[in-house]
């Protein structure tokens, strides 16, 4: 069984992060553990009613004041870990190596360890601070994944954008995944 982390913060864009898990259960390999920061909290009563369903899926879930759970430590094997959506103070601590939420903390432990990281910025328009906090993580490992749907699919309405977006997500977790369309030139 391969475990995947999911975090959520509290920037905009949880039809991005609840469609990802609604995928990601439907590997039955997978097990998906879910941290959600207080801030996502709130912007999850905004943007995605009935939300309570989607959460239910995940395997385990943590606050991001657990610091005591099981990803907080190098010892905890898994497969990858996406923070979606990643608001830009997580994509700041993350970059910084900060550790002071289960969130920070994990992703820090993610980096040390040479586990994927994907990090899912939603915010526009980006600052040179943003880009500067982008390229840092890059540079330590993560992969920088803001979401950009394509359109070479044909989408037919917004959940086709946002299936694009969490397809590439789980590609970079190399997770088999037919959620749209491949380009075939």
């Amino acid at each position: 069984m391969r475990k995947i982390i999911v975090a959520i913060t509290g920037a905009s864009g949880m039809p991005y992060a609840l469609t990802l898990i609604n995928e990601l259960k439907k590997n039955k390999q997978l097990e998906v553990h879910l941290i959600v920061s207080d801030a996502a909290k709130k912007v999850l009563d905004l943007e995605a009613s009935g939300y309570e369903d989607i959460l239910a899926l995940t395997d385990y879930r943590y606050s991001q004041n657990e610091l005591g759970a099981p990803m907080a430590s190098g010892s905890f094997q898994h497969s990858g870990m996406v923070i979606c959506p990643c608001s830009m103070a997580t994509l700041a601590a993350v970059a910084q190596g900060l550790g002071n939420n289960l969130i920070h903390r994990s992703a820090d432990v993610t980096l040390k360890e040479r586990r994927p990281l994907v990090l899912v910025p939603r915010e526009m328009p980006l600052s040179r601070i943003h880009l500067q906090n982008m390229l840092t993580a890059l540079d330590a490992g993560a992969s920088i994944m803001p979401p950009c749907p394509g359109f070479y699919h044909q989408p037919r309405d917004i959940q086709d954008l946002i299936r694009h977006v969490v397809s590439r997500i789980m590609d970079a977790l190399d997770i088999e995944n037919q959620i749209f369309p491949r380009w075939k030139g």
